[in-house]
């Protein structure tokens, strides 16, 4: 009996111990099955939100002479944006990868006969899952405000380098301050135009200028300063004006003309990051609860200032009331009382809209705030509830490859990104709170994430992939 107990116990701790061993081959080798799919999509979630970024910004970099280093420095600040969105994209496309080509073979059947739940199996790509989650909120808590401050100070700067490469036809170009260019034909060398109309708006003398020419040059110089403009075959026409009336009318005919401008605002400044310092998006969720609470108590202050401000000037509605009372409307015109009642009435109408309208623009700014406030924290929670939802559509679908896990993870993703926006879209128009709103996606994600797990879990089929081929081959 003795010997009996002690080989049982024997037999246990060898069970145990190799339990253990095989557990441990399992969760290395699903990290290592799952880490490949992750960095590739990863990559493929980042270069396809850069493709997106530059379609937007693609009119704004083109003809700016811009070099390799700039366009690659933009690039990478434009990439570094994506991270927090192309996470939870990756999450959700690796572990239906993982998991749909285990069920197709069978693996997750074979762990679950001997004894392995699916609680189990996933319990350490949870765990990195987390990690990755705390990581995203980090990064876009850390890393993002800086690369969204450098990223917008430089598109700044690139809409405004080299105007002259970008002058279209037919339009008027007004981003040279004092002037305004309009071409009607551009040759293909982007130097030589023909149908040239410059008005000059810079005199101090009370007068402006408008320039025709046929045809002309415009070229930069060396120190890319001065824009240049030769001007062939046209007329000057000057208007001196002294008030609204013009007193005087010239017009001056020339073979050839030279127009200098000044265009040293539009060379990278190196200052413009002072303009975005303060935007919402450029700040990390410690600098934006300080933010909300200075802009909230602004709000406060400019409500009382209203009060203060309709109390003293239309004295209370009493007032009003008892004129209406104590006067006849039919004849208004002819009433001096009811004149002055119906300006006061008018300026406190007036004043309220302007009210309206100033406190409605702060509630705004302060809901983009609690917008971004959030986000960050949304973000990195929806890493972890696709993930759920990819392994275990992987795990009922039992479907590996590229095809159907990359089709139901672009549903799914498009799904989450179209809640997304139509809850920030809400936030923004002030007709949800802004946790509401940007929490949207995760609030009708979590739930299906816990029917999918529990399906997986029980081991339940939802449809059967291959019954579905055969039915569609069979007809």
């Amino acid at each position: 009996m003795y010997i009996s107990c002690k080989s049982i116990k024997e037999n246990k701790l060898i069970y145990n111990t190799s339990k253990k061993y095989i557990l441990k081959r399992l969760h290395l080798f699903l990290f290592k099955s799952f880490i490949g799919p992750f960095i590739t999509s990863f990559f493929v979630a980042i270069f396809l939100l850069l493709m997106q970024f530059l379609w937007k910004y693609i009119d704004d970099l083109v003809g700016k002479g811009l070099d390799i280093y700039q366009i690659s420095q933009l690039l990478f600040y434009a990439s570094t944006r994506f991270v927090p969105i192309a996470l939870p994209i990756a999450a959700l496309l690796s572990s239906l990868l993982l998991f749909g080509k285990l069920g197709e073979n069978y693996e997750l059947i074979a762990l679950k006969a001997s004894g392995i739940s699916f609680t189990r199996i996933i319990f350490p790509l949870s765990i990195l899952i987390i990690f990755i989650s705390c990581f995203s909120f980090l990064f876009s808590n850390y890393i993002m405000p800086i690369a969204n401050l450098k990223n917008g100070s430089m598109i700044y700067d690139i809409q405004r380098k080299k105007p002259a490469l970008n002058i279209k036809e037919g339009i008027f170009y007004n981003d040279i301050e004092g002037y305004s260019i309009k071409i009607g034909q551009k040759e293909k060398d982007g130097i030589n135009f023909n149908d040239i109309l410059i008005y000059d708006y810079t005199s101090k003398n009370k007068y402006e200028t408008v320039i025709t020419a046929n045809y002309g040059k415009m070229k930069l110089t060396k120190d890319e300063n001065f824009l240049e403009i030769e001007l062939y075959d046209g007329y000057s026409y000057i208007e001196i004006k002294e008030g609204k009336k013009v007193n005087e009318f010239r017009r001056t005919k020339f073979k050839k003309d030279i127009i200098r401008l000044d265009i040293s605002n539009f060379k990278f400044m190196g200052n413009s990051e002072k303009l975005y310092r303060g935007h919402y998006a450029m700040l990390n969720n410690y600098q934006l609860n300080f933010a909300i609470d200075s802009l909230q108590k602004k709000l406060i202050d400019k409500k009382n200032s209203f009060y203060n401000n309709f109390k003293k000037n239309f004295n209370s509605s009493v007032v009003i009331d008892s004129s209406i009372q104590s006067h006849n409307f039919k004849n208004l015109d002819n009433d001096k009382e009811h004149k002055i009642l119906i300006n006061k009435i008018s300026s406190l109408k007036s004043l309220s809209k302007r009210y309206k309208d100033e406190i409605e623009y702060r509630k705004k700014i302060i809901t983009k705030h609690k917008i971004e406030w959030h986000r960050k924290i949304s973000l990195a929670v929806a890493c972890f509830i696709l993930f759920i939802i990819g392994s275990s559509i992987g795990s009922i679908v039992r479907k590996g490859g590229f095809g159907i896990p990359v089709l139901v993870s672009i549903f799914f993703f498009l799904t989450y990104h179209v809640l997304s926006i139509i809850g920030e879209k809400s936030a923004k128009e002030l007709n949800i709170e802004a946790y509401q709103g940007i929490w949207l996606a995760n609030f009708i994600f979590f739930p299906i994430a816990i029917i999918l797990f529990y399906l997986a879990k029980n081991d339940m089929k939802i449809f059967n992939i291959s019954n579905i081929k055969v039915r569609i081959f069979t007809k």
